[in-house]
């Protein structure tokens, strides 16, 4: 398992270079490390068989590696075992909503990791790996659930990625018109937010009466997400 320190700044590398709009850019590792910690689903594209693909899944972070399912990609690293690949997470916090449509924008939060993935074999890492990726997603469930067998476990394609390499931008406020001349044009113009909350559990129909969610799942109704 990888524990080298990572530094508290992100390396500038070629591929994390902001070359447009570089004030939403950042090289904060902690703000890196809160994107991740704000949602659970990345996005993770790949070449397989000459043919790009971005394949949606779970992930879950220790701070040095991103943990991600990864049966697609797991046959790509059989075929190119040294693809660099590029995983992606993003928040949406609202539309910015302009005088006109050429400053329409979105406030948002996004994360572009870059690096070779390794397929995770050893029994104690695939265990922390999936810890992780169950706790990003409800906190308090891995000790809950009954954990993977070693059937389970075999049958499980578990990928890793170092967080060495990555490029964050995040964009807030409002629209940027309000001190042109589309001023003078009476139209509305701000940020509509948008906003993710749990809603209350809804059981499994064939679960037994009298078995009611644990207080680390109900206690999330109506919680933001992320």
């Amino acid at each position: 398992m990888n524990h080298r320190q990572l530094s508290t700044t992100l390396p500038e590398t070629d591929r994390t270079r902001h070359r447009r709009l570089r004030e939403q850019g950042s090289l904060d590792r902690a703000e890196l490390n809160a994107i991740l910690d704000a949602g659970f689903m990345c996005h993770f594209g790949v070449v397989v068989n000459g043919h790009p693909m971005v394949v949606p899944t779970v992930y879950g972070s220790d701070g040095q590696n991103l943990y991600f399912h990864g049966s697609v990609a797991s046959r790509s690293l059989v075929a190119s075992p040294d693809a660099t690949v590029c995983v992606t997470v993003t928040h949406v916090d609202g539309l910015v909503l302009a005088r006109s449509a050429f400053e329409h924008g979105v406030n948002y939060r996004s994360a572009m990791v870059y690096g070779i993935p390794r397929l995770v074999t050893g029994p104690e890492e695939k265990l922390e790996g999936l810890r992780c990726l169950t706790e990003n997603a409800t906190p308090g469930q891995w000790d809950y659930a009954r954990q993977p067998n070693r059937k389970e476990l075999a049958a499980t394609a578990l990928l890793a990625i170092s967080l060495e390499e990555a490029s964050i931008k995040i964009r807030t406020g409002g629209p940027d018109d309000g001190d042109g001349p589309d001023a003078a044009l009476g139209i509305w113009a701000g940020v509509l937010p948008l906003v993710s909350t749990w809603g209350e559990p809804e059981a499994d129909p064939l679960l037994p009466g009298g078995i009611a969610p644990p207080a680390h799942i109900s206690s999330r109704s109506g919680t933001r997400l992320g």
